[in-house]
């Protein structure tokens, strides 16, 4: 297969965003445990596509600067998981975590610890679902929070054979600050390859509906 060519079916987008969203649906709730403030996140949206339009929708020369948790899985499907958002609402994130009225010098101090601990929330919520869902067991590493511009972010796995991204959109607010975020999974050809399978397995033991078996391309 054409790595640049990658496509679900309409039928396994449907599935994945349904997975997706039960496992961001937990995590809203674990978060909000973690602020004591109610936590409203948007249904993802879910679309595969190559690294460079997925630098593009991270907004290149909008927001500059980016602040990003990522975790690495391994199992029948792996890669990488990153939690993105602009660093400039990332103290804004820190003050809904951590609370309290605290100077910009002990926000900054705690910033690390605070967004870890909000990406593995969300990121373990998110990947834990579809792993569950997918009958998969999953390795998933300690976060790790890093900076930079969106091609630094997703070429953070330069290793990953392949240009396709399954990339996911929400806005969720905390404490009435609007944050808008991305989750974007950087995915190998094999592991491409194995979650359309394991999305028609899915597919097919909940609804009954047999989808096309995925073709090798040139």
């Amino acid at each position: 297969m054409n790595e640049n060519s990658f496509e679900l079916s309409e039928l396994q987008v449907d599935a994945l965003t349904e997975l997706v969203n039960l496992g961001i649906s937990q995590a809203a709730l674990n978060l909000r445990e973690m602020v004591r403030e109610e936590v409203l996140l948007t249904v993802p949206k879910v679309t595969i596509i190559t690294r460079d339009a997925a630098v593009a929708n991270l907004g290149e020369g909008v927001f500059q600067r980016l602040v990003a948790v990522h975790q690495s899985f391994e199992g029948e499907i792996t890669g990488r998981a990153l939690l993105i958002f602009p660093e400039e609402k990332s103290l804004e994130l820190v003050r809904a975590v951590v609370g309290g009225d605290l100077s910009i010098e002990e926000m900054i101090e705690l910033e690390q610890e605070a967004l870890a601990e909000t990406g593995n929330v969300l990121l373990n919520g998110c990947l834990g679902s579809i792993a569950n869902s997918l009958e998969q067991s999953l390795r998933i590493s300690l976060p790790e929070v890093v900076h930079g511009q969106g091609a630094e972010l997703i070429g953070l796995s330069p290793e990953m054979v392949g240009d396709s991204v399954v990339f996911i959109y929400i806005n969720f607010t905390v404490r009435l600050r609007a944050i808008s975020g991305y989750i974007a999974m950087l995915l190998d050809l094999h592991s491409l390859l194995a979650l359309k399978a394991l999305l028609s397995a899915f597919i097919e033991r909940t609804t009954g509906v047999k989808t096309a078996p995925a073709q090798a391309q040139e």
